[in-house]
This record gives structure tokens, C-alpha cells and sequence, in this order.
């Protein structure tokens, strides 16, 4: 990797207090690849060969099963994939590919393994990575378990304004057949759940959701703080 790129990778939490011989050590087998989007990174059921990290663009994790397939998570800068089966060395239980144009940093997995079991800084990181991802997922669990699918696209729209500025006018980003399948739903299910919200603030304006009123959108919604982040 160049210097340039070095520099980037040494300012994400992950590295950011690794010893300098560790981190030449895992730097000096990673690249920096870019993908187009629609291409598939890794697969499930594969023995993973590298820790992932998306630098630039967005990355889906995916699952199928007897003909179904459904979007598990959407990835943006800077998160790691899949770190848990990488640390264990056992198969991945979920596939990614790029949503869009993407900037991945690679990392040969058994590198990360060797520097984990000696540098107690990236051993901390690590842990440290896999506990939020943990506490996402249980997130995920109660968003899919405590509500119905109307009021998880009425969170995921106030979280999603939020993470844009609180303009109230949400560039969606991603299609919405895949925006669907996150939230565990059909396209049609998401369809119906939209004109469900015109009736508490929210409009749906092409690849824009437009929310004309934000405390009628909140009072439906009822975001809470231990599931919604």
C-alpha cells in the first residue's frame, strides 16, 4: 500500500493504537481495491480469506435460502466485514456485495488473527468492534420483533434524517425493492406502509421522502433509545 493509504487506515479506531511493528505487519499484506457496484465480495458458506473494511461507498450483507434472499445490513464507511468469522476462522453466515462504487481496504485474515494474539491494543479494537456489532444486531432484533413493519420504515426514516442533517428531505440512496428487504418486508408491504405515513407527516416524492411534520412522524413512531440508534 502507498504511504497515502497507510496514513488513511492508521486514523480508523481499529488501528488508530496498534503498535507500529503490528501495523506494518498487517499493512504490509492489505490493499485498497476499488469494486463497481453489484459486485459480490464475499460468500456465504466460503472460509473467509480477508477482513473487509469499507473505506469509500456502501456495501450490502445478504443471506438466501431455497430460492429467497434478504438484505441483512447496509455498510457504510468506516465498518469492517465480517470480523467475527475472520477471528474464528469459520465460515461466513452471510454473503456482501457493493450497493454502489466502493473503496474496500482488504486484510489477509490470518495477519489479523497472528497481530491479535500479540498486540493487546488491536486485540482491545477488535473486541471492541465485535461488541458494537453485537449490540447492532440486538438493535436489529427488537426493531423486527417489537414492532410492526409501518413503524419500523417510520424509525428507519427518522434515524436516516437524522444521520443526514435533519433536513426532513431524505435522499434514499438505494432502491427501493433492497430499502424493502432490510426492513423485512415486500416492495409491495413497503408501498402500502408509505401511504400509511402520508397520514403522520411523511411524503414520498420520487428517490426523496419529504416529512411535512416531524412531531406527527415522531408521535407514531415512538423512537426509543434502546433499540433505535
Amino acid at each position: 500500500m502507498r504511504q497515502a493509504e497507510n496514513h488513511l487506515v492508521r486514523s480508523l479506531p481499529l488501528f488508530a493504537n496498534v503498535s507500529e511493528k503490528h501495523f506494518d505487519e498487517l499493512m504490509s499484506t492489505a490493499f485498497l481495491q476499488r469494486f463497481p457496484q453489484g459486485i459480490t465480495l464475499i460468500r456465504e458458506g466460503d472460509l473467509p480469506d480477508f477482513l473487509h473494511i469499507v473505506v469509500e461507498g456502501s456495501v450490502e450483507l445478504f443471506a438466501s435460502h431455497d430460492a429467497h434472499e434478504t438484505v441483512l445490513d447496509i455498510l457504510k464507511p468506516m465498518t469492517t466485514f465480517i470480523l467475527a468469522a475472520v477471528i474464528r476462522d469459520e465460515v461466513y453466515l452471510k454473503s456482501a456485495r457493493t450497493l454502489s462504487a466502493a473503496q474496500i481496504l482488504m486484510i489477509p485474515a490470518q495477519a489479523v488473527r497472528d497481530v491479535f494474539d500479540q498486540d493487546p491494543a488491536f486485540a482491545r479494537a477488535l473486541v471492541n468492534e465485535l461488541a458494537a456489532r453485537y449490540r447492532c444486531v440486538v438493535r436489529a432484533l427488537k426493531d423486527e420483533k417489537l414492532r410492526n413493519s409501518t413503524e419500523r420504515l417510520a424509525n428507519w426514516i427518522l434515524q436516516e434524517d437524522a444521520h443526514q442533517g435533519n433536513k426532513h428531505q431524505i435522499a434514499l440512496g438505494i432502491d427501493k425493492r433492497t430499502l424493502a428487504s432490510r426492513l423485512g418486508m415486500t416492495p409491495e408491504n413497503l408501498s402500502r406502509n408509505l401511504a400509511q405515513l402520508s397520514k403522520h407527516g411523511v411524503v414520498n416524492s420520487g428517490h426523496d421522502f419529504i416529512i411535512e411534520d416531524i412531531d406527527a412522524l415522531r408521535s407514531f413512531a415512538k423512537p426509543n433509545s434502546l433499540i433505535d440508534q
